[in-house]
């Protein structure tokens, strides 16, 4: 017995045609991208509100987390340079939060705010985690492992980066009728 390769049979919903395991597996991006970008707003927003986050001492800021993560951290050397200016390493961390957040949740440069939002959740693993044991106690290892597939996809739907490219398209196609 023999068996062949199946060709692709998966149509495009959004031409029309398609059940609805078509239209599950064209969206399928779509939840992680609303929560990992509510959640990194969320986050930005929540630091730069909070006046006691923003401190180079006192209980909840930047620089005690810092002081305390320090010695158990997987780079010791990255919270050393945290701690040279530990608000605006903060304040970095909060931006950084905040741009990732809404590059995400428009879908504007969406590979590049996924990156940014991998790398971010990255050093927080690697500084603020590192120690949770067992590893999946931390969480910023499973934001990192979240943010792979939106590095990878980008935001092909629902997004800026879609209407900037269909509009591309439609000037290159306009060009070549010409």
């Amino acid at each position: 017995m023999t068996y062949g390769i199946r060709p692709d049979t998966h149509t495009s919903p959004v031409g029309g045609g398609g059940g609805r395991r078509d239209t599950a597996t064209h969206y399928a991006l779509l939840p992680l991208r609303l929560f990992l970008g509510i959640t990194f707003v969320y986050a930005g927003l929540d630091k730069l509100t909070d006046s006691a986050f923003l401190q180079d001492g006192g209980s909840g800021s930047v620089g005690d987390m810092m002081r305390t993560v320090r010695d158990s951290s997987a780079i010791p050397a990255l919270v050393d340079l945290a701690l040279e200016n530990p608000v605006a390493f903060g304040t970095a961390i909060a931006v950084g939060e905040l741009a990732v957040g809404i590059g995400t949740l428009l879908g504007l440069f969406a590979r590049l705010a996924a990156l940014g939002g991998a790398l971010i959740s990255l050093s927080l693993w690697l500084t603020v985690s590192w120690a949770s044991d067992p590893y999946y106690y931390g969480n910023d290892l499973a934001y990192l492992m979240a943010w792979l597939p939106l590095v990878l996809a980008g935001a092909p739907y629902l997004s800026v980066d879609a209407a900037l490219r269909a509009r591309r398209r439609g000037r290159i196609r306009d060009a070549d009728s010409v």
